[in-house]
């Protein structure tokens, strides 16, 4: 074959090859209908985690068929040794999360291979540049391999509790806000709209999402029983117990916002004197070590130095 021939068929080759990867490029071609009103239509709590990359990579033909279908197998896999469903389903729930368990799984798995791929590297290079052994290192792998599966429940762990100190942190403030809303005449429901519109934050969102069960026509009970459960703090479950409470028998709802509210500031304060009982111990680590062999010193060397000139 000549090289013109050889490079006309390497070019053909090339443009073909070109003309596909753009036919196929899901930001060159038109986008289905149901992709153009997706986000219209899609619902308030952003997708977080691997449902954003789930969403984002299934658009693309390629990566759907061959990268997708390892994961999610490899998600229910790592199901079977971790937990059920309903469980991380209701972790994430109280994370705030709207992602699916599969999905977590399928992040368990992402941290797992991640870290076999770092554990994998690390043995490779230890073997040939210092000798390793082989089983030590097979065993490096594979412990680095679960504990990156176990990092992403301990981080998801991380994530509720902090979640809620935050809703503890900010029912006081809301609790008030509710009862000064209501106090002025309002009702319940415009009441927790108004606030939810008005403040920021994890507590503001399940009130928005309270409001929204309600004007679905979900029974004020049940909203607030739901709202308890994607909390599971003791607070807001009394809380959301006594305005059910209230409504049904018509007690006046503003006194029993102020009392919840200063019922939740109240355990605040004895949460922070149990915590600073607990950290009485750590407190005395930088006196004794720090400060004690100071004064020791300050007060044992010009005796010491007097010795000295002494003799």
């Amino acid at each position: 074959m000549s090289p013109a021939v050889l490079g006309a068929v390497i070019g053909a080759a090339f443009g073909v090859g070109s003309v596909l990867v753009l036919l196929h490029n899901p930001w060159t071609r038109p986008r289905a209908v149901h992709r153009r009103i997706d986000p219209y239509v899609r619902r308030s709590q952003r997708r977080g985690g691997f449902a954003a990359y789930e969403h984002a990579l299934s658009s693309h033909p390629f990566l759907r068929r061959n990268i997708l279908p390892p994961v999610r197998s490899a998600a229910r896999l790592t199901a079977r040794w971790f937990g059920s469903e309903e469980e991380i389903t209701r972790r994430l729930r109280l994370a705030g999360r709207e992602d699916s368990a599969d999905a977590f799984r399928a992040e368990q798995a992402l941290w797992a291979v991640a870290a076999f791929t770092v554990a994998l590297i690390s043995a490779i290079l230890l073997i040939t540049l210092r000798d390793a052994g082989a089983v030590p290192m097979l065993i490096l792998v594979l412990v680095m391999t679960v504990l990156g599966a176990l990092a992403r429940d301990k981080w998801l762990s991380m994530q509720i509790q902090r979640r809620s100190e935050q809703l503890a942190r900010e029912f006081p403030t809301v609790a008030d806000l509710l009862a000064l809303a209501v106090a002025a005449g309002e009702g319940t429901v415009a009441a927790m709209e108004r606030v939810s519109r008005t403040t920021t934050g994890p507590l503001a969102h399940e009130l928005g999402r309270t409001v929204a069960d309600i004007r679905a026509g979900a029974t004020v009970e049940d909203a607030f029983r739901q709202l308890g459960r994607r909390t599971s703090l003791e607070t807001i479950t009394r809380f959301t117990d006594g305005v059910t409470v209230a409504i049904e028998r018509g007690t006046p709802l503003a006194d029993v916002l102020r009392a919840q509210a200063q019922d939740a500031r109240d355990a605040g304060r004895r949460d922070l004197m149990e915590t600073a009982g607990k950290r009485e111990i750590w407190m005395l680590i930088p006196v004794v070590f720090l400060l004690m062999p100071m004064v020791i010193v300050f007060a044992i060397f010009p005796g010491l130095s007097v010795l000295s000139i002494s003799l």
